[in-house]
């Protein structure tokens, strides 16, 4: 039976397992490891900070739980699938099924409006009332009378209450997100965050955050520390701050 503090990818109650995934890069200078033996699991509804010093390896490895980058070894399972053992194709399938990403920049489509782009999402999947649903999220995060604005026209929180929108609109498993405050001012962050978190209860979505924010790492249930690419102890705590 698993630790509590390091739960292996053979846990059925996983929904993201990260096993002794390495990578490293090798270039004209030699060979530079980005991450050597990260090992955790997360069971449904988990939230956890994924916290270090920049050029920890943080992203790279939030990348690798999304299968957009591939580890030199090791394993992650996203619902008990082996992402790195299907086609690129049917991992991009997966993504689309269970994962939901936000990103510092907010990653919107500019020739989109606001509904349009969270519709997009729903739109590639086949879902038929994709325009009900896009429009229900962005009164939801409280957007619903800039439905037809475009992204050039909306403020820094306004854009990523969209990509909140458009990350939650198809209910995923995972929510990954990289930094979502770090292009905001603090007032607007504590916005973003506060709706992210209550967002992330009432979907039941396990949460998967990049941040250098400690009060924003406070509160998720667990917090994975990276040092030099490798995970630190008392990164597989299971305290709880409640927000």
């Amino acid at each position: 039976m698993s630790e509590p503090v390091v739960s292996v990818g053979s846990d059925s109650s996983s929904i993201v397992s990260v096993e002794h995934v390495f990578k490293s890069v090798t270039d004209s200078t030699g060979t530079l490891t980005i991450l050597r033996d990260i090992d955790f699991s997360l069971a449904p509804r988990e939230t956890a900070a994924i916290v270090g010093a920049s050029g920890s390896g943080k992203s790279t490895l939030l990348s690798i739980i999304a299968g957009l980058d591939t580890p030199t070894r090791g394993t992650v399972r996203l619902a008990g699938q082996d992402i790195f053992a299907i086609s690129e194709d049917d991992r991009a399938a997966l993504r689309a099924q269970k994962v939901g990403f936000v990103f510092q920049s907010f990653q919107l489509m500019g020739n989109l409006s606001a509904l349009e782009n969270v519709m997009l999402p729903l739109e590639l999947s086949g879902t038929k009332n994709a325009r009900a649903l896009a429009t229900e999220m962005l009164k939801r995060v409280g957007l619903g009378e800039r439905l037809g604005h475009y992204p050039k026209v909306l403020s820094g929180g306004e854009q990523q209450r969209v990509a909140l929108a458009r990350a939650f609109v198809v209910q995923p498993a995972v929510l990954l997100a990289d930094e979502p405050t770090g292009s905001l001012d603090f007032a607007t962050g504590e916005t973003v965050m506060a709706l992210m978190f209550e967002l992330n209860r009432e979907l039941g979505t396990t949460l998967v955050l990049v941040t250098h924010d400690q009060a924003i790492a406070a509160r998720c249930e667990r917090r994975i520390t990276i040092e030099a690419g490798a995970m630190m102890p008392s990164g597989a705590s299971t305290a709880r701050t409640v927000p």
